[in-house]
């Protein structure tokens, strides 16, 4: 049963690109399918793949040929930050180190259009014919003319615009050239780049090479140069600035000092050192008013105690620590009558006058000592009320010190912030002189960071066009490109090729491929048959040695083979079921069906069977005017019941074949009807008595629905599709909307087969049909005899 619905699905007809994507998926392809995929592809488009590939080929040698040489200067240069830093101090407009992003950025700078432009009427480039005239080659000759042409049938956008002078024109041509032959490139992850450039000179090349280095380095020198041109004229400025400044906040500083009367002394304000001077002298005071208070006790107490016995410890002690001469000399002297009166005492008794004497003298001088005590303790207590009275006057100035301080410690702290502020500008004008300084030293004399480290010399040989390269690629080029167009044409192909799609897509047997054959064809004109022949006879089929007559006269040809193939087929699907008339149609006219049908019966005949071929073909007798041009009557007649089957037959009188045609002297427009009549039934069912076979020529599927209603008069039908022509859908359509054919189909012949490219499609069964093994017998294609 037929599957209208039934998607289309990639068969062996359709196996180039498709074929090989879809085995390689499979989980089971095997190296082998793919590789038959691979080959049945190359092998079916070989003649595309060559044609565009001499093709590229050609093309590539023709740019050779056209295309003028071209030669690169080379120059590399280098971007290095550490030479020359031994001249130039650290600068707030230099970087310190090269990064990448820097490197890209010196490579943009040497790909710009100022250095081009620099180079270009360095050179007087706008002069050179190279780089002003039209573009060289055949094939950029062809582009300039192009382009021309569309600039003149173009209009300008903007009709009021100034046109520019001939100069700018041929300035901007040769600047355009440069850059286009322009490269440069880094190298590597180094901090080097190269500066390639095309030229049909090669001194011009290396000389363009070294002049865009050399171009680089003088923009950057200029660049530097302005830079710090600017920098030093603004610093200039800002110094100016920073001076008045600085001067108006020292003087901030002074004035202010003498409004608060701040006076600084050593690094100190007068009142700390003040206050520093009158704690030492309290302390001081302090300490001598202790010291006289404490003498002036002691006399206190030795007075109160009234012990002024100058052999005493107490007297003794204040007379030591004071060192009063009258005292020491009174001591003395009574220690001396002292003694004395001890002497005598024990010498001359204590009675005795003379010790009674120094006794008395003895307390004179105590008394005495008493007095000159007495006025020591006047003295200690006035050098007590002075150490005292000094003291309170010191006390006094410190607190009256202190509290002025306090004043003064306030407006130090407006003081402080404006020495900060003097001092803040201070060191800006000293840090921008320092600047200033070293930019007028690096202005004077301006190192450049890039250096040359090979120049470009001429080149030995041609850079480009590169034969090798250009060849290579086209070779690849035209490979890829005739791969791409023949799976194009693969997958465009949506048409018979192999017996596979047909048992694949129609649920059909292919029972036969026949040849093409292509000096043979219904409608030949060859030689007739003879003047007798043809008398002997009133209606004789008429003879040619055309294609419906090659299973008679080339009988072991492979075109019989063919035939004999679905004769056979007829055979053995009898045993089963009675098969004795046979429709055979097509989807469409000219697919070789009436050939087909003719050869079947030629075939049958010539065997010793008794074989009709009926045309049924009622909008478009072909095969009636092939085989009884003269005939009167036919098939019409037959069922109208106005002849009788003898005189509307025609005969070959070689084979026997007998042949019922149909006569048509105007279009009829009711041929299914007179098809499904009950009198065309009974005639067909007459024919089953009379022959053995009866073979019917009937109108395509497609266009014509007369071959619906045969079913009913035919026991099968054999459907012809030409190879490599017949569309799948077209196919498809046609046997779905004639179902009752597809459930009686006998099979599918796949007519006029191209065995030599047969095989590149059918990848397993294609070598079945190689022309060595029919000539294994000693037959060639033609059915002779090698």
């Amino acid at each position: 049963m037929l599957h209208i619905n039934k998607p289309f699905l990639p068969t062996e007809s359709t196996r180039p690109l498709r074929e090989m994507v879809s085995l390689a998926k499979s989980e089971f392809v095997s190296p082998s399918d793919l590789y038959a995929g691979l080959v049945g592809f190359v092998r079916r488009q070989l003649s595309v793949i060559i044609f565009v590939l001499l093709l590229s080929l050609a093309l590539g040698t023709a740019y050779l040929f056209t295309s003028a040489p071209r030669f690169t200067g080379q120059a590399v240069l280098v971007i290095d930050t550490h030479k020359g830093q031994f001249l130039q101090p650290a600068s707030i407009f230099s970087e310190s180190q090269v990064d990448p992003a820097m490197v890209e950025t010196q490579i943009a700078i040497l790909s710009s259009q100022e250095i081009a432009l620099s180079v270009v009427k360095d050179l007087h480039l706008d002069e050179d014919r190279e780089f002003v005239s039209a573009n060289a080659g055949f094939i950029g000759a062809i582009v300039g003319l192009i382009a021309n042409a569309i600039d003149a049938v173009i209009p300008s956008k903007n009709d009021k615009t100034i046109e520019p002078s001939a100069n700018y024109k041929l300035t901007q041509r040769a600047l355009g050239v440069f850059q286009s032959r322009l490269k440069i490139q880094r190298v590597g992850i180094t901090y080097a780049i190269e500066i390639d450039f095309q030229s049909l000179n090669p001194d011009r090349a290396a000389q363009l090479a070294n002049a865009v280095a050399d171009a680089y380095i003088n923009d950057t020198l200029e660049a530097k140069y302005q830079v710090t041109r600017r920098a030093g004229i603004w610093l200039q400025d800002r110094l100016r600035e920073l001076r008045g400044q600085s001067s108006d906040a020292e003087r901030a500083v002074v004035d202010y000092k003498g409004e608060n009367k701040i006076v600084d002394t050593g690094g100190q304000l007068m009142n700390e050192q003040q206050i520093a001077e009158l704690n030492s002298a309290l302390i001081q005071a302090q300490a001598a008013t202790a010291e006289a208070k404490a003498r002036f006790d002691r006399v206190q107490r030795i007075l109160a105690g009234g012990d002024v016995d100058p052999a005493g410890t107490t007297a003794a002690t204040v007379t030591d620590t004071l060192h009063n001469e009258v005292i020491t000399k009174l001591r003395e002297q009574y220690l001396d009558y002292a003694a004395k009166a001890s002497d005598w005492t024990v010498k001359y008794g204590a009675k005795h006058l003379a010790v009674i004497n120094l006794r008395n003298q003895m307390n004179e001088l105590r008394h005495s000592i008493y007095q000159e005590l007495q006025r020591t303790a006047e003295t200690y207590k006035s050098d007590f009320e002075i150490a005292s009275a000094r003291q309170e006057s010191i006390q006094s100035a410190v607190e009256k010190t202190v509290s002025e301080a306090q004043t003064t410690n306030q407006a130090r702290v407006t003081l402080h912030n404006l020495e900060s502020s003097a001092q803040t500008y201070r060191a800006l004008y000293d840090n921008f002189l320092q600047r200033y300084m070293e930019t007028v030293q690096q202005q004077s004399f301006p190192i450049s960071e890039a250096r040359v480290i090979t120049r470009a010399t001429r080149p030995l040989g041609k850079s480009s066009p590169r034969s090798f390269y250009v060849l290579t690629v086209a070779s690849l080029g035209g490979l890829i490109l005739g791969a791409c167009l023949g799976a194009f044409r693969e997958i465009s192909d949506r048409v018979f090729r192999t017996a596979g799609q047909v048992s694949e897509l129609l649920h059909a047997d292919c029972i036969s491929l026949i040849p093409i054959i292509k000096n043979g064809t219904v409608a030949s004109s060859s030689e007739a048959e003879s003047g007798p022949a043809r008398r002997s006879r009133k209606r004789s089929i008429k003879r040619t040695t055309g294609l419906p007559w090659m299973v008679v006269d080339t009988p072991l040809s492979r075109f019989t083979e063919s035939i004999r193939a679905i004769k056979i087929a007829l055979d053995l699907s009898s045993a089963t079921k009675t098969h004795k008339i046979l429709g055979i149609t097509s989807s469409l006219p000219d697919e070789g069906k009436s050939t087909i049908a003719v050869s079947l019966a030629q075939l049958i005949a010539h065997g010793g069977g008794r074989a009709l071929l009926v045309d049924c073909d009622l909008r478009k007798p072909s095969l009636s005017r092939s085989l009884a041009p003269g005939a009167k009557a036919g098939i019409i007649e037959l069922i109208a019941g106005k002849a009788t089957l003898d005189e509307v037959v025609w005969t070959d009188p070689t084979t026997g074949l007998s042949f019922l045609p149909a006569v048509i002297r105007s279009r009829l427009t009711h041929t299914a009807e007179i098809l499904s009549s009950d009198a065309t039934r009974a005639l067909f069912e007459s024919f089953r008595d009379s022959y053995d076979y009866v073979i019917v020529d009937l109108s395509p599927l497609a266009p014509i629905v007369d071959v619906r209603v045969m079913p009913q008069l035919t026991d099968c039908f054999l459907f012809v599709v030409e190879w490599g022509r017949t569309r799948l859908d077209v196919v498809e359509h046609a046997l779905n909307d004639a179902r009752g054919v597809h459930d009686n189909l006998l099979g599918v012949v796949l007519n006029k087969t191209n065995m030599s490219t047969f095989a590149r499609y059918d990848l397993h069964g294609g070598s079945y049909y190689d022309s060595r093994y029919y000539g294994h017998y000693g037959y060639d294609d033609s059915g002779k005899r090698n």
